[in-house]
């Protein structure tokens, strides 16, 4: 399917019309009805005062929860935490971790730095034991890291879904969890990438991982809106803690520090509710207009081959298959955006930029993202463009 969705993005695309945004993976445009859900967040503060958070967290959370455990299918809304971003949930996750020795956490060496540089400090230290398996070769990866998990002893292991910096997927997230044999090991998936981009099941594994991402990507909601799916037992007691995650148990006789006993007990404290009432529009509008996540991946990798088709008829220096670091794979597992690699990457980048043409740059690698506000008869012209304001 198609889409043509210009008309339900009107405030992004007006503001700089002779902007090309090819970077939906880093900001994702948000629609329309974000801003009305922004000014209605103003308008409740200012009608409810104190009493807005009785709203908040008795209507607005629910309703996002529920949207979110229904993208991915996940049986209780209920194990769903929402933050500000997801290096709270990885501050938190970490305080989870055994004391009195340092934790021993496998990864890879391709995470975000939201998680990379927190463990690469703390490893300074020697507060963690670390161990990181490459991402590359590709083809490989999976097989590599899920040998290392069935090594056991670990009290961590933490994965993307999508890798940020290639768009590659990690592959089969269910095999990853059947190859841990200690039950007690925190299994954290980064799925900043893969939620509401990837068509994703969680519902036989719901007891056993968590899951993190949030809004200012794919799912269109901007900043302010992460969430964490808590499988219920693991990590009662974050040491990384706020008063609001003993809301579910301020009923009770207060002994010691309480928690909630659903993913409440991760929340931290008091926070700007603009990306809840945001990300709770865009989940309406998604519904209203029959959008969904499956809709969205076939439309993106539509755009993503007809962009390379056309790019293969140029022949620019450093944007040929030869540099394409992750070519589409035939089960359309791949992230919305499409990473070049070579000398050329940075040069490129700022010819594109001076001439409005928005792509991402780290370090070698050029990305070029593509979300459902991209029509499919433009990818000709985006390389139209691109093909204009570089030629090596």
């Amino acid at each position: 399917m198609s889409l043509d969705l210009r008309a339900h993005f009107s405030h992004f695309l007006n503001a700089d019309p002779d902007r090309l945004h090819l970077a939906a993976h880093s900001h994702h445009f948000w629609p329309d009805v974000a801003r009305a859900a922004q000014l209605d967040m103003y308008d409740d503060a200012a009608r409810l005062a104190d009493r807005k958070w009785g709203l908040i967290l008795g209507e607005i959370l629910p309703q996002v929860q529920a949207a979110t455990a229904s993208i991915l299918n996940l049986p209780d809304p209920n194990t769903i935490a929402v933050a500000p971003n997801t290096h709270d949930f990885v501050k938190r996750l970490l305080s989870c971790l055994p004391a009195g020795r340092p934790p021993r956490i496998l990864t890879t060496d391709c995470e975000f730095h939201s998680f990379a540089r927190q463990i690469a400090r703390l490893e300074e230290e020697g507060l963690v034991s670390v161990t990181r398996i490459e991402a590359e070769p590709f083809d490989s990866f999976a097989e590599n890291f899920t040998a290392a998990a069935g090594l056991g002893g670990w009290d961590m292991v933490f994965l993307s879904q999508v890798f940020f910096n290639s768009g590659a997927s990690s592959g089969d997230i269910a095999a990853l969890v059947a190859a841990v044999p200690d039950d007690e090991t925190l299994i954290v998936i980064d799925g900043y990438h893969g939620y509401m981009a990837l068509p994703t099941d969680l519902s036989g594994l719901a007891d056993r991982i968590f899951y993190l991402a949030g809004g200012y990507k794919y799912a269109m909601g901007g900043e302010g809106a992460c969430f964490l799916h808590c499988p219920p037992g693991y990590g009662p007691r974050p040491r990384d803690t706020g008063w609001y995650a003993a809301f579910g148990a301020l009923e009770g006789k207060q002994q010691g520090v309480p928690y909630a006993p659903d993913g409440r007990r991760f929340l931290g404290a008091t926070f700007d509710a603009s990306g809840l009432y945001r990300q709770r529009a865009v989940h309406r509008w998604l519904a209203e207009i029959g959008l969904s996540v499956e809709a969205i991946h076939a439309h993106v990798l539509a755009c993503q081959r007809a962009f390379l088709d056309a790019l293969g008829t140029r022949n620019l220096p450093g944007l040929g298959r030869a540099d394409l670091l992750t070519p589409l794979p035939a089960d359309g597992r791949h992230g919305h955006f499409l990473t070049f690699r070579g000398p050329h990457s940075a040069a490129i980048h700022h010819a594109l930029m001076a001439k409005g043409i928005i792509t991402d740059l780290r370090d070698d690698r050029l990305r070029f993202g593509f979300g459902c506000y991209h029509r499919l008869e433009d990818m000709a012209e985006a390389v139209e463009r691109i093909s204009a304001a570089w030629s090596g």
